[in-house]
């Protein structure tokens, strides 16, 4: 019975270290690694445009339209009520307005980053001179020629 339980538990050490093996594998490979980091530096890249929009872009575009700060715009749907400590229920469209331009900046900087990826990649796959003909290529082509004037 005690061997039986030593085999098991065995077995079940080696399944735990097959797995954690493989974990290691997909933890240390190359493009996961490359994923993280994308992760971060788009997160980042997200607080700039946050910033850039709500800070830069939208105090002159609230200027153009009579000193509307599109932050503070809802639809309040229930008013608060202090009494009852409610909160007020409101749409508020201001900030969809403001998380759309950030998605169109956003969208518009990776267009231009994959359109630049995409135009190195057709530099490096300029195409190159055709491959030399081999001996047995070279052969045929004499022998369908000296056919070719027999004929």
């Amino acid at each position: 019975m005690n061997l039986r339980i030593l085999i098991y538990l065995n077995n079940q050490i080696l399944e735990i270290m097959s797995v954690v093996k493989e974990f290691k594998e997909f933890a240390v490979k190359g493009n996961v690694i490359d994923l993280a980091v994308g992760v971060v530096i788009g997160a980042a890249f997200g607080r700039i445009v946050t910033s850039l929009v709500t800070d830069i872009m939208l105090p002159p575009l609230g200027i153009l339209t009579g000193g509307v700060d599109f932050s503070d715009m809802k639809l309040v749907i229930k008013a608060a009520d202090v009494a009852k400590k409610t909160a007020a229920v409101s749409i508020n469209y201001g900030n969809f307005i403001n998380i759309l331009i950030q998605f169109i900046i956003i969208a518009f900087c990776i267009f231009l980053v994959v359109k630049g990826i995409n135009s190195m990649k057709k530099k490096e796959e300029a195409p190159s001179a055709a491959p030399a003909p081999t001996n047995e290529e070279v052969l045929l082509t004499e022998i369908r020629d000296l056919l070719a004037k027999g004929k």
